[in-house]
């Protein structure tokens, strides 16, 4: 398996670090602190995974391709949105500074949002327009 090293003279990667400029709705959900553990306790559930879980590590599937099965120097460059090595660096970086203060899963789940935000996968507007559709319906039962 390659390395993934940031600006390392011949590394197997061309992967450069990630932007870590905070990410206005992210930094609203952070602040928020409503994680799986506490929301569990509040409605008495007792499973220790968040409902989510399931299909945030779906979609961190789905958006590595073939990066998941190949050698990372062997991903042709394109051919899926988030190779699952830089994701996982990605995270790792984000975990040690924008949001070490969230705990797992929650965090997985920002630096997911953070990269694709920062990749153009998904746009800051349009996830804060989804979060608060989904806010509402939440609170309207």
């Amino acid at each position: 398996m390659a390395i993934v090293e940031k600006g390392v003279p011949g590394s197997t990667s061309s992967w450069s670090g990630i932007d870590l400029t905070a990410i206005e709705v992210l930094e609203n959900v952070r602040s928020r602190g409503r994680v799986w553990e506490d929301l569990a306790a509040q409605y008495g559930v007792t499973n220790p995974d968040p409902p989510w879980k399931i299909d945030l590590e779906a979609t961190c599937d789905m958006l590595a391709g073939d990066s998941c099965d190949k050698p990372y120097d062997q991903v042709e460059a394109g051919s899926c949105a988030l190779p699952s090595l830089e994701r996982r660096a990605e995270e790792d970086d984000l975990s040690e500074s924008l949001y070490e203060d969230v705990p797992f899963p929650e965090r997985q789940l920002l630096a997911l949002a953070h990269s694709m935000i920062k990749r153009g996968l998904i746009d800051e507007a349009e996830l804060a327009s989804r979060l608060e559709e989904v806010g509402k319906r939440l609170n309207s039962v």
